[in-house]
């Protein structure tokens, strides 16, 4: 059997080649069209049972068949798995298109809407149908047929020109190797990042060292590096990944056609396009018809108001950075090269510990246990680790996780992928492989089962290395900790779901902008010593962070937290700017307009070669666009959901009455009522922004 075709357990990686996804692809597509073709002549009146439910199952087997590609094409990209997604990426897409567009389809939901069935429904059913019903006319359903063609055309080419653009930057920081044979240019880097770097010198059969684009070679090098040369040469490798500018950057000179910059143009283009066909005047408009946010004028005054409360704290923190470059390191000019190492050295000096004398108390041996524990104990849950050998992975660094009730009843399942690697794309993910529902099995059809999630949690961090005869394990800097809780976040509320329709279980019908609820809400943790006391120990001695240690920590954890959230807030303007009010057809290209949103709202200027846009993967290859606000949005809803657990009369905020509460009322009822509504359940009124600036170190304000 084509292991893409089985959906009796779990993916069998293992299996899967290239080879397979095309006849796996075309029966599944065949087998919906005729379904749906039954479907759409059955005379009966359409109810859940009849009408809904078949489309879902089938629907389901899909999603679940193209999403284990999408994941292997995402963590061990090959040229031939490449070119076998890109070649069924637009099937895929002309299905789901052509079923949004479907009128039959669409009155049979309307019909089933104003049916006496549909208030006998579950509140999660109904949810669903409204969400279809919306979703119909976000597809162009109501579309003359001439404009649904083109809007078939429009939906086909975005998607080809996301996968593009996504290749494009993985082999612009692939492409980019720097080669360093003289060890006293290397001066400032820490050992294990050395260490690194000559395996991957030695692996390549060279000598010296060989340092690259992805976050765990590149970022301590630009944050401990004293060669200031060597920090810019990797500066402008870095920030001009996939433009007209990385041939210059690479010590080859040719990059091929990476080029991003007419990619993006053309997606604007289409998105506008499309924008217009369904009747907005702008993408943005259509990208908030899905989320909480009501309108872009909405989103960009929000925006505005905490641009407004941050830019005081970012001149303070630019005027503190400048002034120790040039009075302790004698830099008299502050480059962009400059910034993570000068911040690190004022960090050592202000606070007295570096990131990496705090690493050295984050072993991956630590983390995992400290971060399972810390759930385990709010939602009285159980998470078991399954042995290797008895279940098929992509790769050697993943491994498969259990999480069980208090009976020992299955919930749910994780994969985890922590290591950064040639072919994997960069950054922290969170996906689901199959999400929770009921079912109909059994010998005789008619037995009802619940089909537990399984979630993809994956993250670019430095693996284990060599350290003398052993294997030193994984050591996380504190904000990879902070990612790598993040990311379980959103796991949790894909797997704790007590959801059992598909369309609004776990994550699936979460309001975009609500969907970062979760996962900003477990950072907070980072931040305890109730939890930090329990999970930090030292990679060599096993002992304990001293407490000394964590509070130099948290007096630091708003240092320079004015410049961090003006320059998320600068992203957010510019992405929504760009899908609201920027003519795509006129003469201002995107990296104009950000230049612009720069000059209104930064404090630090990049140089004029920064192609920011070029590697915007959120919002040009990803599900982002004019979406990007939403980490600040519900950024919101985190923080004041978190100051319920602060506030808990004992004094601890791992409580499990406050957790039981927040997986009721948040995390198990998924996408099924709409997320404020959730919000008001679990924290009694509506949500307020104090918990947020508090949480940032920005109230009051600064003298």
């Amino acid at each position: 059997m084509n292991p893409l075709l089985d959906f009796s357990g779990l993916p069998r990686f293992a299996e899967i080649r290239p080879e397979h996804i095309t006849p796996a692809v075309s029966q599944l597509l065949g087998d919906n069209r005729a379904l749906i073709g039954r479907v759409r002549e059955d005379t009966d009146v359409p109810t859940w049972d009849n009408f809904v439910q078949p489309m879902a199952d089938a629907n389901e087997r899909l999603s679940r068949a193209w999403g284990q590609v999408s994941h292997l094409n995402a963590v061990v990209n090959t040229p031939e798995l490449r070119e076998a997604y890109n070649a069924n990426l637009p099937l895929v897409t002309q299905y789901y298109a052509e079923l949004a567009q479907d009128q039959v389809l669409f009155e049979k939901f309307k019909e089933l809407r104003g049916s006496r069935e549909f208030e006998g429904l579950s509140s999660a059913r109904k949810k669903v149908i409204e969400n279809e019903l919306r979703d119909f006319r976000l597809g162009g359903a109501e579309l003359p047929a001439e404009k649904k063609a083109r809007f078939l055309q429009i939906q086909e080419e975005l998607s080809a020109l996301g996968s593009r653009f996504n290749d494009n930057l993985l082999d612009a920081t692939n492409a980019f190797v720097l080669h360093v044979e003289d060890a006293g240019e290397l001066s400032g880097i820490p050992d294990d990042v050395l260490q690194t770097a000559r395996e991957v010198a030695a692996r390549d059969n060279a000598s010296g060292w060989k340092f690259t684009l992805h976050a765990p070679s590149y970022l301590p090098l630009m944050q401990y590096a004293d060669n200031r040369k060597l920090r810019e040469k990797m500066y402008r490798a870095y920030s001009t990944r996939a433009s007209e500018l990385n041939a210059a950057a690479l010590p080859s000179g040719d990059t091929g056609n990476l080029d991003n910059t007419p990619l993006i143009a053309r997606i604007l283009e289409l998105r506008k396009e499309e924008s217009q066909l369904l009747g907005f005047e702008c993408y943005a408009e259509v990208s908030l018809a899905t989320k909480m946010a009501s309108t872009p004028v909405q989103v960009l005054d929000f925006l505005g108001e905490l641009a407004d409360k941050a830019r005081p704290y970012a001149e303070r923190d630019l005027k503190e950075l400048s002034q120790f470059a040039a009075e302790k390191l004698q830099l008299d000019t502050l480059e962009a090269w400059d910034l993570a190492y000068v911040s690190e050295k004022l960090r050592l000096e202000r606070y007295a510990f570096s990131e990496q004398e705090v690493k050295q108390y984050f072993p991956e041996t630590s983390v995992l246990p400290g971060m399972f524990g810390l759930v385990e104990n709010l939602y009285g849950i159980n998470i078991t680790p399954v042995e290797a050998t008895t279940v098929q992975l992509w790769h050697a660094d993943a491994k498969l996780f259990n999480i069980g009730d208090s009976e020992g009843k299955l919930l749910g399942r994780f994969y985890l992928d922590l290591y950064a690697r040639p072919g994997k794309r960069g950054g922290g993910w969170m996906d689901d492989a199959i999400s929770r529902r009921r079912y109909v099995g059994g010998a005789d059809n008619r037995e009802y089962a619940v089909q537990a999630p399984v979630a993809y949690l994956n993250c670019n961090f430095s693996g284990p290395v060599p350290h003398g005869e052993k294997v030193r394990p994984a050591l996380f800097t504190h904000d990879e900790v902070i990612t790598l809780f993040h990311e379980f976040g959103h796991g949790l509320h894909h797997l704790l779901t007590q959801v059992d329709d598909l369309g609004v279980s776990g994550i699936h019908g979460v309001e975009w902008d609500a969907v970062e609820l979760p996962s900003q809400f477990m950072e907070n943790f980072c931040w305890e010593w109730e939890v930090i006391s329990r999970m930090a120990r030292h990679v060599d001695t096993d002992a304990s962070m001293p407490r000394e240690l964590f509070d130099k920590m948290l007096a630091g954890k708003n240092f320079q937290s004015g410049l961090q959230m003006l320059r998320q807030l600068e992203f957010a303007l510019f992405d929504m700017h760009l899908h609201f009010d920027f003519d795509p057809y006129g003469q201002k290209t995107a990296q104009q307009l950000l230049d612009e949103v720069r000059e209104q709202v930064a404090v630090i200027i990049p140089p004029a070669f920064n192609r920011f846009p070029n590697s915007f993967s959120h919002i040009f290859g990803g599900g982002y666009a004019a979406g990007y606000y939403s980490y600040k949005w519900a950024e919101v809803l985190s923080a004041d959901a978190y100051s319920m657990f602060e506030e808990n009369p004992a004094g601890t905020v791992v409580d499990s009455e406050t957790g039981l509460r927040f997986w009721k009322e948040i995390l198990a009822v998924g996408g099924s009522r709409p997320t404020l509504e959730s919000f008001i359940a679990f924290r009694g009124r509506g949500p307020e922004i104090n918990a947020l600036l508090r949480h940032n170190g920005m109230a009051p304000a600064p003298a």
